[in-house]
């Protein structure tokens, strides 16, 4: 496979990015690790430098890969790491009461970002048709400098985009926790406890987004704002002057799946940068695989969310 995307399975139909192995959806979260490649464990072993024939020991440690002794990043001896097993037993209690079933799971990076995706047995249908449904999504980082991080994560069917789940308008809601303490799951929990709140207030933003009417002013400055122009002049008055990507997703406005959902509306405008992020930019569909959860495709569609719904208000 391509660089980024080293591992990975999937269940029901072909990911949009055509990655993966494809398997069962009624595995248990150890299954699902087993066949995506990642039942692997990480240890921190000490580095030494050598001087004059001496090796003597430099107090950083490096994070070693069981299956292939991989040196994935180097540590402190206060960074503790969350093994593959202990992620994916995460999900155990939601699948085995039957609220989750698992999706997707991967290795990314070469090992150093390992990350599980449980489809959340909840969605809903706006505008005669338009169906999102929720996952949860867990991002386990073998990186020095990265945190666990945990987040609903809305996906429209039609057309595979990921959202962004916000419970507060300018708040990303999910959990996120460092290296420096040990792993609790069941914190964690409690933390995310709201889901079911919380995906009741995004569809009501999305139901918002779908009554406000945009102008062909308000789209301009909509795609300039979130695509700005990163060299040239930065007067934007026509759509030939926007940057590339604004141009793209200006472009795909009405041509996008699932663009006969209310039609003319800020929730159009809103998923055609997401169609945009997820599905045209990058060199590769690896490359947008990473991009449209860790990379800066995630921060774009929190942006534009909040963008959209700003300009929402004020229409």
């Amino acid at each position: 496979m391509a660089h980024q995307v080293e591992t990975m399975a999937y269940s029901g139909e072909i990911p949009w990015h055509g990655l993966g192995v494809e398997v069962s959806n009624d595995l248990t979260p150890s299954q699902m690790m087993e066949k995506a490649g990642l039942n692997w464990s990480v240890d921190k072993v000490p580095t030494f430098i050598e001087i004059d024939g001496e090796r003597i020991e430099t107090g950083v440690q490096a994070l070693v890969r069981s299956s292939d002794n991989k040196v994935l990043t180097q540590v402190g001896a206060g960074w503790n790491p969350v093994q593959n097993e202990e992620a994916f037993e995460f999900f155990s209690e939601f699948v085995l009461s039957g609220d989750m079933e698992m999706h997707t799971a991967g290795s990314l990076k070469e090992g150093k970002m390992v990350w599980a995706l449980a489809k959340v047995k909840e969605s809903f249908d706006i505008f005669g048709g338009d169906r999102v449904d929720s996952y949860l999504l867990f991002s386990n980082p073998h990186q020095y400098g990265k945190c666990i991080d945990i987040r609903f994560t809305p996906i429209r069917v039609v057309c595979n985009n990921t959202l962004t789940f916000s419970l507060e308008r300018h708040a990303d809601i999910s959990y996120r926790a460092n290296h420096s303490s040990k792993f609790d799951g069941d914190k964690v929990k409690e933390a995310m406890g709201l889901a079911h709140e919380k995906f009741a207030q995004y569809k009501e933003m999305a139901q918002y987004l779908g009554s406000k009417r945009v102008t062909a002013e308000s789209l301009i400055e909509y795609y300039a704002t979130v695509f700005p122009k990163t060299s040239g002049s930065k007067d934007i008055e026509t759509v030939d002057d926007l940057s590339r990507n604004a141009k793209l997703a200006y472009d795909a406005l009405e041509k996008q799946p699932g663009a006969e959902y209310a039609e003319g509306s800020w929730w159009q405008a809103f998923n055609s940068v997401t169609y945009v992020t997820d599905h045209l930019q990058g060199r590769s569909a690896d490359n947008r695989v990473y991009n449209s959860w860790f990379g800066s495709n995630q921060a774009r569609k929190v942006q534009a969310l909040n963008k959209a719904m700003d300009m929402a208000e004020a229409a």
